[in-house]
């Protein structure tokens, strides 16, 4: 029997004790067959002492950052973070990989930094955004925390990361821009998008990725979550639709030519930045990206007044404090009773009044 996410095995071993076998704990490492006797035959009882069994054996000898991050994915093993660490790790383990993690430096850091930065690469032309360095470097800081608290290392250095500017959330479209926009799209799958963005709020790959067994008409939802994605990936919500959606999808639907919402020719649509760009510059409106299309949608409900828990759902954010940090600016409550509480005028507000009176 395999457990914990593939990484290790119970089988049994025949013994005078066991006669019936005695649940053993398997897996590789380095090359090598290691097995651990788990002290029982029962199946149950042997899954639930396997966990501490493997992690105890794998428990790092050393302390370099690679030997680290290996004992922090095996703890977090079955977690999506374990492979999105097999991604980062190829880019950090050139130079952090041989390091002993307390000797890291803030030099090393900004070496790092700086390595990344100029890295040309055809997919980063310009080299590697701060975005991703804050996330690789974020990253190591985690793991060395981590360590800190497993008392594998006796402290955690500091880890410097870019620092970021602040998102610009106030480019956004109007109701009315989305229109021009989606009027200006020469292509009817361009424009299709656009509606489809909009009026989900989604994430562009989710909306290109978006098949029509998905949209569900008779319940007025449309699922945004891939099922066939089995790596971590960005929240996806179950969305509401639209009146006007439900409509445009409909004639869609009739001429479609394949299971894609978003088809060119029968074939699934890669990427609609180029044609976004060159409709809202026909459309006489400032550079457009498919992600302002969901922010634009963030924001009109935020202005509607709609509570930022529904927005978040809606965006498909597993934490509200996310939305709200970006979007409460934009609800028409927003600090307004802090405002009229400073009025100067000559009526005294309502709750001073209420009081006198009581």
């Amino acid at each position: 029997m395999r457990d914990q996410g593939q990484l290790y095995d119970i089988g049994r071993l025949k013994s005078a004790s066991y006669p019936e076998g005695e649940c053993v704990l398997t897996f590789w490492k380095d090359g090598k067959r290691r097995r651990f006797r788990l002290g029982t035959s029962v199946e149950a009882e042997a899954r639930s002492r396997a966990p501490a069994v493997y992690a105890e054996a794998l428990r790092p000898t050393g302390t370099t950052v690679a030997e680290l991050w290996e004992a922090y994915r095996i703890d977090k093993a079955g977690r999506p973070v374990v492979e999105i660490m097999r991604h980062e790790w190829k880019a950090l383990a050139p130079r952090f990989g041989e390091m002993a993690a307390e000797a890291i430096t803030i030099a090393d850091c900004r070496a790092y930094i700086a390595e990344r930065r100029g890295l040309r690469t055809k997919r980063h032309p310009n080299g590697i955004k701060d975005g991703t360095i804050v996330t690789e470097l974020g990253r190591i800081r985690m793991v060395l925390k981590w360590a800190e608290k497993h008392k594998h290392i006796a402290h955690a250095p500091a880890i410097e990361r870019p620092t970021l500017p602040k998102r610009n959330v106030d480019k956004h479209l109007s109701a009315q821009q989305v229109r021009q926009l989606a009027e200006a799209c020469k292509a009817p799958h361009l424009a299709l998008f656009v509606h489809v963005a909009y009026g989900t709020a989604g994430r562009a790959a989710a909306i290109l990725g978006l098949t029509w067994d998905r949209v569900h008409f008779d319940r007025g939802k449309i699922d945004l979550e891939d099922p066939d994605i089995k790596v971590a990936h960005k929240g996806r919500a179950v969305v509401p639709l639209t009146r006007t959606l439900r409509l445009r999808l409909l004639e869609q639907q009739r001429g479609a030519r394949s299971d894609f919402v978003i088809e060119w020719n029968g074939e699934r649509v890669g990427s609609v930045k180029k044609g976004l760009a060159t409709a809202a510059k026909n459309a006489g409106l400032p550079h457009v990206h498919p992600h302002m299309l969901r922010h634009s949608a963030a924001v009109r409900q935020a202005e509607a007044g709609v509570p930022m828990e529904e927005i978040a759902s809606f965006l498909g954010h597993s934490n509200p404090k996310v939305t709200r940090e970006i979007y409460a600016k934009f609800s028409p409550e927003a600090l307004s009773r802090g405002a009229a509480a400073l009025e100067l005028d000559d009526d005294e507000p309502i709750s001073l009044v209420a009081r006198r009176k009581a």
